[in-house]
């Protein structure tokens, strides 16, 4: 078969691989589709050279049909179409290897999915960037039939946005505004639309803001207009229930202090290169919420499986591009000169 491996920064390529046959507790799946994401950007750059090991495969946001079942594996069978929630964590992977040693307190305490040995699949471990992937069974979700592998790639990124929404107790009247519109804020802003919520979207990207607004939603240029003051007038000058900032700029950070109704929360969604200023005393001052969204867990990923089937999502809108495993180069070097560029798939049966 072929895999897509990236060997250094700047670097990928495309070898021939041996698939590996699945274990006990494991499945092996005929990849479909494979989506990339900014976690796999920031490895193409070189960012995560400590933690990758190389050539690696990449790649978690699939879909696939299941093409085997190892030992031990109950209620799935070849031939199922599936989508991976691409987390491993100790409280599985120790029991399934019969490694021993106690779960970490994370997973003891019910939240596997931030395990602090936790393996993330597709960084710490091969991911869906090739045509046979071998994964633990307890990652599978099943998918519709009337959701298209193409489409349901796309369910592992919407289940960000579902988690994120769900951790800023977003509820029907809320006055929501998300900072940045790439890929997972357009999502977030979207499901958050969809809860009941009004939302107010800030990008400074010509193609995303247009792209947002054909999409439905309320966007404006934060280098254009006064935010703060929007959010005001809008609110009565409350402020916003709850602001999810998805930028990773520190423009972002620091708009997102200024937005918040007293007792409002401010959900971190995006990843930080390096520690932004933040001003804490408005958190002081109006007793509000901090709370960081990472991954998410399996109810998540059933309400993405579910938004992405019934339309919701205008999932076909949010696809850039469809290349094959010998494009991944080309694909990443697209998203890193930005622009006219949102979700870009991986045929990885090509």
């Amino acid at each position: 078969m072929k895999a897509s491996q990236y060997r250094e920064k700047f670097n990928m390529g495309v070898a021939a691989c041996v698939p590996r046959a699945p274990g006990a507790g494991e499945v092996q799946l005929a990849v479909s589709h494979c989506g990339l994401c900014g976690t796999d950007l920031h490895v193409f750059q070189g960012h995560m050279d400590h933690r990758v090991k190389t050539p690696a495969v990449l790649g978690h946001e699939m879909s696939g049909v299941i093409a085997a079942a190892g030992p031990g594996v109950d209620g799935w069978a070849a031939g199922d179409r599936v989508s991976v929630m691409p987390l491993d964590p100790c409280s599985s992977y120790l029991a399934r290897e019969g490694a021993g040693g106690e779960p970490c307190p994370a997973c003891r305490a019910g939240h596997s999915h931030i395990c602090q040995r936790l393996r993330f699949i597709g960084i710490d471990v091969p991911g869906a960037l090739q045509g046979l992937w071998t994964v633990p069974a307890h990652t599978l979700h099943r998918l519709p039939d009337n959701l298209s592998l193409e489409h349901a790639a796309l369910v592992e990124p919407i289940a960000v946005a579902c988690h994120d929404v769900r951790l800023g107790e977003v509820k029907p009247g809320d006055y929501a505004v998300v900072i940045g519109a790439g890929p997972i804020g357009t999502l977030v802003a979207l499901v958050a639309q969809h809860a009941g919520a009004r939302v107010l979207v800030t990008e400074v990207n010509p193609f995303r803001i247009q792209l947002a607004r054909d999409l439905g939603l309320n966007v404006v240029d934060a280098r254009e207009v006064d935010v703060p003051a929007l959010v005001a007038e809008e609110t009565g000058t409350a402020g916003a229930d709850v602001v999810f900032e998805v930028s990773g700029s520190a423009a972002g950070a620091e708009l997102m202090t200024k937005l918040p109704r007293t007792r409002g929360r401010v959900v971190i969604v995006a990843i930080f290169a390096q520690p932004p200023p933040v001003n804490l005393f408005q958190f002081f001052w109006r007793e509000l919420k901090l709370c960081g969204a990472r991954v998410y867990e399996h109810q998540d990923f059933d309400e993405a499986i579910d938004l992405a089937a019934s339309g919701v999502i205008p999932i076909p809108r949010l696809i850039s591009g469809v290349y094959g495993l010998d494009g991944v180069q080309q694909a990443l070097e697209q998203m890193l000169k930005g622009g006219a560029v949102m979700k870009i798939l991986i045929d990885c049966k090509s």
